[in-house]
Parts: structure tokens; C-alpha cells; sequence
């Protein structure tokens, strides 16, 4: 099962140097419960759209793992990974977001498709938002607005092997 699992560059860093992340870890994908609100609110949208929707909550998810890392830099990160079925368990819970999931099995360096990070262009709305995001998570319409302009930012794909030059360039 694909997998988007949210990240730092820190965690990058791990990867590369571990070749693997331990589990257990929460992850976002296209869970019965992302297909049930998708079907309800979108007329019933197609799996790469749920993906799509998967990752940019990955990525929201992101904001708050960087508010918990001082070091990380300021760019949202995104893991999309290839993970066996048996490993993912949907969280059936009203009170987290559509799509979470947790994942029993570790994520090798092997199972990473691709990575998906912020250009440096965003590191200044992805700084104001990492200050804000728990706000805009409790319903504050002014902290949403702050992260609304970090998630405006399309995150940059690159493919695994690319993961060591974008941890230079940072």
C-alpha cells in the first residue's frame, strides 16, 4: 500500500543514514475512511486524487513534527512509501484527520518512493505557520490563514536516489 508519511529534514537525514525509519509510525493513505468522506464531499473522487489528498495531510502533519524539531529546516516534508497491506491499520477515530493510519512494519530506504519538499521560496510562510499550526488546529480563522499561505507552496518531487542532494542543498 502506498504511504505518505509526514516528515523533517531531519528524518531525511535518518533515512539516508540508517536506511530505514522504525516503526511504529503514523502515516496518511487511501484509508476507508478517506474514501467515505471523499464520497460524501466530492461526489466520489478517483484514487489519485485520495492520494493527492493523503499527501497534502502528510504534509500539513509535517508543520507539526517541524514545530517539534528547532533543527529541522523550515520545509515541509513528505515520504510517499510502498509498505505491505498487513502493516496498516486505518485509525477509526471522529478526532483525527481522514486517510491517518498507523504502520507496524519499519520504512526501508527500499520501500521510499519519492520525497516531497518544500522549495527555499517557502521557508519564510512555512516558518510563520510551524508558530501557528496547533492554533489553526484548535479553529483560530487567523492561524489558518497563516498556514493556508505554507500549504500554497506545491511541494517539489524528487525520487528516492535524489534525497541525499536535496539534504545538501539545504
Amino acid at each position: 500500500m502506498r504511504v505518505y508519511l509526514p516528515a523533517t529534514t531531519n528524518v531525511l537525514r535518518t533515512l539516508l543514514d540508517e536506511g530505514r525509519l522504525p516503526a511504529p509510525l503514523t502515516v496518511f493513505a487511501v484509508t476507508p475512511q478517506l474514501r467515505e468522506f471523499y464520497a460524501v464531499s466530492d461526489a466520489g473522487a478517483d484514487t489519485e486524487e485520495l492520494e493527492y489528498a493523503a499527501l497534502l495531510t502528510a504534509a500539513r502533519a509535517s508543520l507539526r513534527l517541524i514545530d517539534l524539531d528547532p533543527l529541522a529546516a523550515r520545509r515541509r516534508v513528505v515520504l510517499a512509501a510502498d509498505v505491505p497491506d498487513a502493516s496498516v491499520t486505518p485509525m477509526d477515530d471522529p478526532h483525527v484527520e481522514h486517510g491517518a493510519a498507523r504502520v507496524t512494519s519499519e520504512v526501508r530506504m527500499a520501500d521510499v518512493a519519492s520525497a516531497h519538499v518544500d522549495g527555499a521560496d517557502a521557508e519564510d510562510d512555512v516558518r510563520k505557520a510551524v508558530n501557528v499550526v496547533l492554533e489553526a488546529d484548535l479553529g483560530s480563522e487567523d492561524a489558518q490563514f497563516v498556514v493556508d499561505e505554507a500549504e500554497g507552496h506545491e511541494l517539489g518531487w524528487y525520487a528516492s536516489q535524489e534525497i541525499g542532494t536535496v539534504l545538501e542543498l539545504l
